[in-house]
């Protein structure tokens, strides 16, 4: 793992201290005007936390528009080094968080993501963990179960690199599977819970893969559920 240094650290001070004058701005501007009575510390200081969140989402993806994080191998000491630092600042500080601790329901889950970069389909949802949502998109009707874990980002040492995990739609991730980096899956497959799949792995159309290291186990047979007349 390499060591972060201190100009990536310098700009996300900068970033964080943006954050935290807005943040305490507008909790004083909007709810601090409000009769609270005797919770109006609660309510501030709740709204503060709000805010910080919100303000947090804003800088980091205005970060990310100027300054995007390149896909492939990251170089040492160079330009995508550091935006992935600053990159990972945020992630450490505000939103690494949120993501491992899923106290919020599955469909707010969904919206945080969407936030955090990631491409998701019309009623596709993870009760699992999405690393790096820049990285990864997911097609429609499509499920990542209990524990799961998409993983675009390789660190082997002093290793780094992002590479993009592509899902389809119909797609089922079992629980406490880990698919990685550079994975692509075609839709109506299904990754069985607790398969591992390796990094570049192409799972086709209708394929049931499982076990570690995933490999193919048999094709799934799709029924067509549409009625005639």
């Amino acid at each position: 793992m390499r060591q972060i240094t201190w100009k990536p650290i310098i700009v996300f001070v900068v970033f964080f201290l943006i954050i935290l004058i807005l943040a305490s701005a507008t909790a004083m501007a909007l709810p601090g005007k409000l009769p609270l009575g005797d919770f109006r510390g609660v309510m501030m200081m709740l709204a503060w936390l709000i805010y910080i969140y919100a303000y947090a989402f804003i800088v980091y993806r205005v970060f990310l528009a100027i300054m995007p994080l390149p896909q492939g191998e990251i170089p040492k000491n160079s330009r995508a080094e550091f935006i992935y630092h600053v990159y990972v600042l945020f992630y450490l500080i505000f939103f690494n968080s949120i993501i491992r601790s899923r106290t919020p329901p599955i469909p707010l889950m969904r919206l945080i993501y969407l936030i955090l970069g990631a491409r998701l389909g019309r009623n596709t949802y993870s009760s699992g963990l999405i690393y790096d949502p820049i990285f990864v998109r997911i097609g429609s009707d499509s499920v990542i179960g209990e524990s799961a874990l998409l993983v675009p980002h390789i660190i082997e040492g002093t290793r780094l690199a992002h590479y993009p995990i592509q899902i389809g739609s119909n797609v089922t991730i079992g629980a406490h599977a880990v698919v990685l980096a550079g994975t692509i899956i075609d839709d109506n497959a299904i990754v069985s819970a607790g398969a591992v799949v390796t990094k570049n792995t192409r799972i086709g159309p209708g394929e049931i893969w499982g076990g570690m290291p995933a490999k193919l186990l048999k094709h799934r047979e799709l029924r067509d559920t549409h009625l005639d007349g």
